[in-house]
């Protein structure tokens, strides 16, 4: 009997420590599985922000990539107020904020330092139109985005009841975010060629924004956000097929003009 009594609590102790393993396990996956989807949005950029910061050369950036993606993460931050969703995709917009500001201030400092004929300053508060985003200064970028989130939180206190209203904050934002890589597809399109353009960054973006899409499912997500990654995984396969389409028909050309110079 006594003997039967310690196989027992051996056998539970083995039990508990396989379920205190397993859980561990488990904990240290989730984890990571978190720490991808805040992060994942941002890795891509880091490359560019290396890049500029190592040539002193801005032009090669567009700072309305990062008007676009301020736009649509102050949206989807002001979208959890009004819908509760999952605090890692609350914490990922703001991280994406904080980075894209982090490029407009390098680009700005940048230009400033290696321009060389001297040109009127051009900032937020002079109220012109023509010179939107296009600014000399950082403290412009930063008021912009201030003024800019302070009316969208009026307007969602003035209509914070509304359902439609605030769903509408939502479908907006990721819409923006989601359509983030038809400017590229219409270039590539209007040239009949890829040239210039990473396959590798392409190809990042498609990893990432699958696993975003099935983060999403699989963390039942607001529709919003699962229409956006599938949206976004839509526009990376369209480019991923111009890379091979007008690839495959420059290598015909090359082979083409090669054999008649012969």
């Amino acid at each position: 009997m006594a003997r039967l009594l310690i196989m027992e609590a051996e056998s539970d102790d083995a039990s508990m420590r396989l379920a205190v393993h397993t859980f561990s396990l488990d904990s240290i996956m989730e984890s990571f599985f978190v720490l991808c989807m805040v992060l994942g949005g941002v890795v891509p950029y880091v490359p560019q922000y290396l890049e500029i910061r190592k040539t002193e050369n801005a032009e090669g950036f567009s700072l309305y990539v990062c008007l676009t993606l301020l736009v649509a993460n102050v949206l989807r931050v002001l979208f959890w107020f009004g819908k509760r969703y999952e605090i890692p995709l609350l914490v990922q917009s703001i991280v994406m904020i904080i980075a894209m500001m982090a490029m407009i201030y390098l680009c700005v400092s940048i230009k400033k330092k290696t321009t060389i004929l001297k040109t009127r300053e051009r900032v937020f508060t002079d109220f012109d139109a023509r010179f939107f985003w296009c600014w000399t200064d950082f403290q412009s970028y930063a008021e912009c985005l201030l003024a800019f989130s302070l009316v969208c939180a009026f307007l969602l206190l003035l209509f914070s009841e509304e359902t439609i209203f605030i769903e509408g904050i939502g479908l907006i934002s990721l819409s923006i975010e989601a359509l983030l890589a038809v400017p590229q597809f219409h270039r590539n399109f209007c040239t009949k060629s890829t040239f210039g353009m990473s396959r590798q960054m392409v190809i990042m973006w498609f990893c990432g924004d699958a696993f975003k899409t099935y983060y999403f499912i699989s963390r039942e997500a607001p529709y919003q956000f699962v229409i956006c990654g599938v949206l976004q995984i839509c526009m990376d396969l369209a480019i991923l097929g111009q890379i091979f389409w007008y690839g495959s028909r420059w290598r015909e050309k090359l082979k083409k003009g090669s054999e008649e110079s012969q």
